[in-house]
């Protein structure tokens, strides 16, 4: 016990570090951006007609500080962030991250974790039974649905189940609520619409997630059934479900667990187009919004700090799980 609770400082160091490293690359990013956030703002003012001059943009940096050391500033953002949990102001908006996010962050955070539980729950027992079974036919179709899915673009996807619906019954499916829910409150009636329609993006984000993951599985599966130590067991008389999950799978699922960080990042990378596609009101489509039109660079970088922390948190997670499981893992970053 006291090795795995050193073993969970050390993780639990090595991730605060890495936060604040991200957190450092992420804020070096908002300020290579060409132009300061006053002359952005600024600039968008004269858009609407307002009529700058150097005074005003001055006056404006004065304001928000950023004729202080870059170092300062880093700390002083850094510093709210895990403090406060504050992410300060957009820079075009003006209005509060915390307050424009509202609830997107979350919803979005649940769309990717209910589409990567959807494509592991698929994944992992297909997976093993593919790669035990001796069915051509089974192997076959497997092996075709999940090229399928690493083939077909999500977007593809979701322009087809559109079209279908459309079609079928007039509906395109598109939105996280209905229209009566949409400015609601939230409430027993408002998340009954939210799941009716969450489904959607679920499905499509977790269609090439679950190809991935199951060719993973399938791959890892085939490699613990050809090692000498499963050849043994089965010469000491071990045979069927009791030697699958009693060795190769459970040792085939160490690198599926390690790996759900990267697959929940994969996942969040496709939701900006998928959102668009499907007009979501959510984190994907205001980083997309903020990224590529409003170039709100505090926005983009407050939503992607907050993505790296999610991954960064469940890879301690995951961490902390396989040092239970199997204690080489503590043992191998303990040094013994």
């Amino acid at each position: 016990m006291l090795h795995f609770a050193r073993f969970a400082v050390i993780r639990a160091a090595m991730a605060l570090f890495t936060l604040l490293l991200v957190s450092l690359i992420v804020f070096t990013l908002m300020e290579l951006v060409p132009g300061t956030c006053a002359e952005r703002y600024l600039a968008f003012k004269n858009t609407q007609g307002s009529g700058i001059s150097i005074a005003d943009i001055e006056a404006e940096e004065r304001r928000l500080g950023l004729d202080r050391p870059f170092l300062i500033r880093w700390g002083s953002w850094v510093g709210n962030v895990f403090v406060h949990g504050d992410f300060g102001d957009s820079c075009i908006l003006r209005l509060n991250i915390n307050d424009l996010l509202g609830d997107k962050f979350a919803i979005s955070a649940a769309i990717c974790f209910a589409a990567l539980l959807f494509a592991y729950l698929i994944a992992i027992p297909v997976g093993i039974i593919a790669a035990s079974s001796k069915s051509v036919l089974l192997n076959g179709s497997l092996r075709f649905v999940s090229y399928l899915g690493l083939a077909m673009p999500n977007f593809l996807l979701a322009l087809m189940i559109m079209l279908v619906s459309t079609v079928l019954w007039g509906d395109s499916l598109t939105g996280l609520f209905s229209p009566e829910y949409r400015d609601a409150p939230w409430s027993v009636a408002k998340f009954l619409d939210f799941l009716s329609r969450a489904w959607l993006p679920v499905f499509i984000l977790g269609w090439s997630a679950t190809a991935f993951a199951l060719q993973t599985v399938r791959a890892l599966m085939l490699d613990e059934n050809g090692k000498l130590y499963v050849t043994a067991a089965r010469a000491r008389g071990l045979y069927g479900r009791r030697l699958l999950w009693r060795y190769p799978a459970r040792h085939a699922l160490g690198p599926i667990i390690n790996s759900l960080g990267f697959d929940l990042n994969r996942i969040f990378n496709e939701l900006p187009i998928v959102a668009v596609i499907l007009t979501l009101t959510e984190a994907g489509a205001l980083l997309l919004e903020s990224l590529a039109r409003s170039n709100d660079q505090q926005l983009a970088g407050a939503i992607i700090f907050m993505l790296t922390a999610t991954i960064v948190s469940l890879n301690f997670l995951t961490d902390l799980a396989l040092a239970l499981i199997d204690p080489r893992v503590r043992k191998s970053v303990m040094g013994r």
